[in-house]
């Protein structure tokens, strides 16, 4: 008879031994590492397994250190600055077992200045699920066959700067930062801690053998408003939050809610929502059309808004019309500017009429308004021509842009 492990203990302990040498910035940071390591031993329950991605905007963030630690305490780890996609489908393919791959330097692979790697992103992406796959040929000459390789393991990344959009939503998202003097860490020797950090990891493959039947069933319940992608990347880690009990299903679904948030706000998408919604709610204001000049002008003077600093340049045309054509008019078309009649000509621009079926499917109600109200409401146009309540963009707009505005019949 096996000595029955407690899972809530053991993942209190593994989350004891980061933070001897790691400073994460949040405290569900912590807790989504743990349940991580702990899921890698798991990954053969799941139909995905989320990739994890330590990134900060700077060196010396701890983020090297903290793939150091996790190589302790996952199976099979296997690290590597540099690797080509056809080497990790071999190694994934191995009669070993499904290795977990840590990938130190990320952005020298995927970051602007390493150029496009679509078969190294394939992988990650690929491996993400468990019919992910590639086909090669295999063979010399012109005996040569096509094989299918497998590419589902588990993978953590460290970098600077961010990744591919195919990748982080793949992710979770850990945006590491420099300590401050007053965080204080263990200094960390190989030679001391391997010890004990392999002596965590074989505890967690002896209790994953003793839930894995039931995490293998298992369907957790997600925290509210998380769904999609979001859901996929975070139904393990719940499942082992919910396999190990005590107070870890409540603090990892604590800790999923407020980390799908703080990723949404640096994602593309997102920025395609805060853009909606500063159009709605700051631009157009009522108004039933814009032009491109004025809507950019707005933008550009919201204070603590992306606009002025968008991937480093300020939001232009084009930026802004490839932000919005992401989106359909109620039309099923996609989002474009369209000529404006004004009395100094007929600029490029938006209409009101093309934005308001993305205004309701996502963006948030207004301030002080019921989700009903503002799925109701539509801007109202007289006679085809006229706008309704140009006042409040107005007056954040130069006299020329204003005069521009004023829509004539």
């Amino acid at each position: 008879m096996t000595d029955t492990i407690d899972g809530a203990a053991l993942l209190n302990e593994v989350e004891a031994f980061h933070r001897r040498f790691n400073v994460f910035p949040v405290e569900a940071a912590y807790v989504a590492v743990t349940l991580w390591d702990a899921h890698a031993h798991l990954i053969d329950c799941f139909e995905t397994t989320p990739r994890i991605a330590f990134l900060s905007p700077e060196p010396g963030s701890g983020k090297s250190r903290a793939l150091e630690i996790v190589e302790l305490l996952t199976p099979r780890p296997v690290s590597t600055v540099s690797a080509s996609a056809n080497a990790l489908y071999r190694l994934v393919d191995s009669a070993e077992g499904l290795p977990t791959v840590l990938f130190d330097e990320v952005d020298t692979i995927f970051g602007p200045k390493a150029g496009a790697d679509e078969a190294l992103r394939g992988f990650l992406n690929a491996g993400y699920r468990r019919i992910g796959g590639a086909l090669r040929c295999v063979g010399e000459g012109s005996n040569q066959n096509s094989q299918l390789f497998g590419s589902y393991c588990a993978v953590a990344m460290a970098g600077l700067g961010s990744l591919p959009d195919t990748v982080l939503t793949r992710s979770v998202i850990i945006r590491m930062r420099k300590r401050a003097p007053n965080e204080n860490v263990e200094s960390y020797r190989q030679r001391l801690h391997e010890k004990q950090g392999h002596a965590l990891r074989e505890r967690l493959a002896k209790w994953a053998d003793t839930v894995r039947d039931q995490v293998a069933e298992a369907w957790p319940e997600m925290p509210e408003g998380v769904t999609d992608r979001p859901a996929d990347v975070w139904e393990p880690l719940l499942a082992v939050a919910d396999a190990a009990g005590g107070l870890w299903p409540a603090r990892a679904r604590a800790a999923c809610l407020e980390l799908v948030n703080a990723a949404h706000d640096n994602d593309e998408a997102s920025l395609g929502v805060r853009l909606l919604t500063d159009l709605r709610d700051k631009v157009f204001c009522g108004a039933d059309r814009m032009p491109t000049a004025a809507i950019i002008e707005c933008l550009l003077r919201m204070d603590e808004a992306p606009w002025a600093d968008l991937h480093d340049k300020p939001i232009n045309s084009r930026a802004l019309a490839r932000l919005l054509g992401q989106y359909v008019t109620p039309g099923n078309k996609p989002i474009k500017p369209r000529g404006i009649r004004t009395p100094s000509g007929f600029p490029k621009g938006y209409y009101a009429e093309d934005l308001t079926d993305a205004w309701i499917r996502y963006c948030p109600p207004p301030p002080g308004e019921s989700a009903t109200a503002a799925t109701s409401a539509t801007p109202q146009v007289s006679g085809g021509e006229s706008v309704a309540d140009t006042a409040t963009p107005i007056r954040h707009m130069s006299a020329e842009t204003a005069t521009q505005l004023s829509v004539t019949g």
